[in-house]
């Protein structure tokens, strides 16, 4: 892991690396099922980034709920977070851009989704480093251990800025969820499934590239030197955009149509599996 936040790459910097940028996705990637990060995923990313590599961690967690876990694990540089709208400084624990959501837009994306599945559990991310996920009546957190969310009720959703909304429904999967919202209120808002139970409305146009490009971009670097690791669907902007995507083997089936490898799972170290092939040790 990274120990210090990264400083842009000069021009000649690791002119030999295969990529001179590494983006893992956060849950279901980098960290087992115990969110933990192995030894030897440790071990690989150590390899690649004393040859000269940076790693950028992507993730769809807010930088509230993401802040514990870079602690934890010991990440100190810059990372993506909630989908792309925050680029977080974790050294210095500070939010480097951070985009909202238009609560008018979202409401009324609501409310359309809504006439055409019946009652939704909705749950709101507050904008900011010190955001509060709120979670609307019947809301259910599916992944995180212990995160923390604040119960309220319905109408206390939009009170303040958000940087995005959650929404399940008790009836449907969630991938038929997340075509119906993108089917009916696409236009008004981006439409992501992140993981189990989490399917996620955006400010229209957002992705982890997005996020991933202004990340970079601070660095000197670009989508041609980057390799990107993920499980779901909201990794596939992500695939896109770099130059090689490479899926974990417990990945969702839309993101591994479109990678470029497959490695085995998160709980096998299939992100220190491909460095180590990558970055060699010397």
């Amino acid at each position: 892991m990274s120990t210090t936040s990264p400083s842009p790459v000069s021009p000649g910097a690791g002119g030999d690396l295969p990529f001179r940028l590494v983006a893992t996705d956060l849950d279901g990637t980098l960290l087992t099922s115990e969110e933990t990060v192995s030894a030897r995923t440790r071990a690989a990313l150590a390899t690649a980034t004393g040859a000269g590599a940076v790693h950028i961690i992507v993730t769809g967690r807010s930088a509230a709920w993401a802040r514990p876990v870079f602690d934890e694990i010991g990440y100190r540089g810059i990372a993506v977070c909630g989908q792309g709208a925050q680029v977080y400084d974790a050294g210095a624990h500070k939010l480097l851009t951070s985009l909202t959501l238009d609560r008018r837009l979202a409401a009324l994306a609501v409310a359309k989704i809504e006439a055409e599945t019946g009652p939704l559990a909705v749950a709101a991310n507050q904008d900011g480093l010190d955001g509060d996920v709120l979670a609307g009546p019947g809301y259910e957190l599916l992944i995180g251990s212990d995160l923390p969310v604040v119960r309220v009720d319905k109408g206390e959703l939009f009170a303040s800025p958000l940087s995005k909304l959650y929404i399940q429904h008790r009836g449907l999967t969630d991938d038929a969820l997340a075509e119906t919202a993108r089917r009916v209120a696409g236009d008004l808002v981006g439409v992501v499934m992140a993981g189990a139970g989490i399917v996620e409305l955006l400010p229209l146009g957002l992705s982890k590239a997005t996020g991933l490009a202004v990340a970079a971009r601070r660095l000197g670097l670009r989508a041609a030197d980057t390799v990107a690791f993920g499980d779901m669907p909201n990794d596939v902007p992500m695939f896109g955009w770099a130059a090689h995507g490479v899926a974990m083997a417990n990945a969702h089936a839309e993101l591994l149509a479109v990678a470029d490898e497959i490695t085995v799972g998160n709980d096998e170290d299939g992100v220190a599996v491909v460095l180590e092939r990558l970055y060699p040790q010397r």
